[in-house]
């Protein structure tokens, strides 16, 4: 009998590599099985995402030509679960080779046997002299990344620590409050337990993610437009903030989302379905804030599909995206009022270039922003720009852009 976890982690790959999928959507669409073998079998085919720059390096000296994709994947998720995540090297063979007979490989039971046992063998001192960093990271998005490349991509190779925010006056026990209000637990601690535990105060949202609610820096009882507001994080903190919000969001399945969030939390705010690029508010708001679609590349330590799904081509139709909703935010902005534009990327193209351009086009004024517990991610403009490698001490941030301007 094939083991379930590798079953589940074999069908993961083949989902985000061969059809594309997301690894939350592949995660929804897997047959039901056991919770515990479940998380394994994410953890297993997240490790894959990760490195699989360097395991291809190690497998190759013992492979005398490209065996075909589902192979590929079968020896991916035995080198990785010896060299990277400690199972016995004899489990890790025997389950390979399990999995690539009830795939209907039987064909190259011999190769996988063969070559896994090198690996396990070899252990982890196949790694020594491999750059890793570089070997997992796409060319484009290293050379997007300028002279942080290697911290980020080095980053990259640890889990995400979980981040919570919290309404004003509860404190989330058994976690470590950062500087910027969040607090903080470590790399796999459960979701669940920490949302039972702090029941309608708490939510799931990383350190850098609650920066732009933050420094949009609201009035108790002041009007502001949320825009882009799914899956509502931002929303939760500016109400709990004492704002009236409007929240803005297109797709019905993430207003769906957006709205039993803020129902656990037992926060209000008006919500409304429907595009910001035609919606129109009956009148102007003195506070925006602008989540806007992105790449996402700055969360690729939680979703390490990303590296394989996203592709250089893809940007400017975001960039061009990105465009069209800050005309359209300013055009719902009071003479004087604020707006905080924010992308969850590492791109620059998402980040700086677009506000360069807005403030050109639209007659927007940048106003620089400090952040004295997180220095260095204040840019020369005044703008924030977070990364993985910052606060490695601890645990790292999302990779954020955050740009706060006022219409003039």
């Amino acid at each position: 009998m094939v083991d379930p976890t590798r079953h589940a982690a074999f069908a993961l790959l083949h989902a985000v590599l061969v059809t594309h999928k997301t690894l939350d959507v592949a995660l929804d669409e897997l047959p039901a099985i056991d919770p515990r073998d479940k998380a394994a079998a994410h953890r297993l085919a997240a490790c894959v995402l990760r490195h699989m720059g360097t395991l291809d390096a190690v497998l190759e000296p013992f492979l005398s030509r490209a065996p075909p994709v589902p192979v590929r994947h079968v020896l991916w998720l035995g080198a990785a679960a010896i060299l990277f995540l400690e199972t016995p090297g004899h489990a890790a063979v025997a389950t390979a080779v399990e999995l690539a007979r009830a795939r209907k490989l039987s064909a190259f039971t011999g190769l996988v046997n063969a070559v896994l046992r090198k690996i396990a063998s070899g252990g982890t001192g196949l790694l020594d002299g491999l750059d890793m960093p570089r070997l997992d990271t796409p060319a484009w998005a290293w050379a997007s990344w300028g002279a942080q490349a290697r911290v980020i991509a080095s980053a990259h190779a640890s889990l995400a620590p979980l981040d919570v925010s919290a309404k004003p006056g509860f404190d989330c026990a058994g976690g470590v409050r950062l500087p910027t209000g969040t607090t903080r637990f470590p790399a796999g601690t459960s979701a669940a337990e920490i949302l039972k535990a702090g029941g309608n105060n708490v939510w799931v949202q990383d350190a850098a993610a609650a920066l732009p609610a933050l420094l949009l820096d609201v009035s108790p009882g002041e009007r502001v437009l949320d825009l882009c507001a799914a899956p509502g994080g931002k929303t939760a903190q500016l109400v709990a903030a004492g704002a009236r919000v409007t929240a803005v969001e297109r797709d019905a399945a993430r207003m769906s989302v957006l709205k039993a969030n803020l129902a656990r939390l037992q926060l209000s705010a008006e919500m409304v379905q429907a595009d910001a690029l035609t919606w129109r508010p009956e009148a102007l708001f003195p506070a925006i804030l602008l989540d806007a679609p992105c790449s996402a590349t700055g969360t690729i330590r939680r979703h390490p599909d990303l590296l394989h799904l996203r592709q250089p081509h893809g940007l400017n139709a975001l960039a061009k995206a990105q465009d069209a909703l800050l005309d359209a935010a300013c055009g719902m902005l009071a003479p004087g009022g604020r707006l905080i534009y924010a992308v969850c990327s590492l791109q620059p193209n998402e980040g700086a270039a677009r506000i360069d351009a807005a403030c050109a086009r639209l007659g927007l004024r940048r106003e620089p922003m400090v952040l004295p517990d997180l220095p260095e991610a204040v840019t020369e403009a005044g703008d924030i720009s977070t990364h993985p490698g910052m606060w490695a001490d601890r645990g790292g941030l999302d990779g954020f852009f955050i740009s706060r301007l006022r219409r003039v």
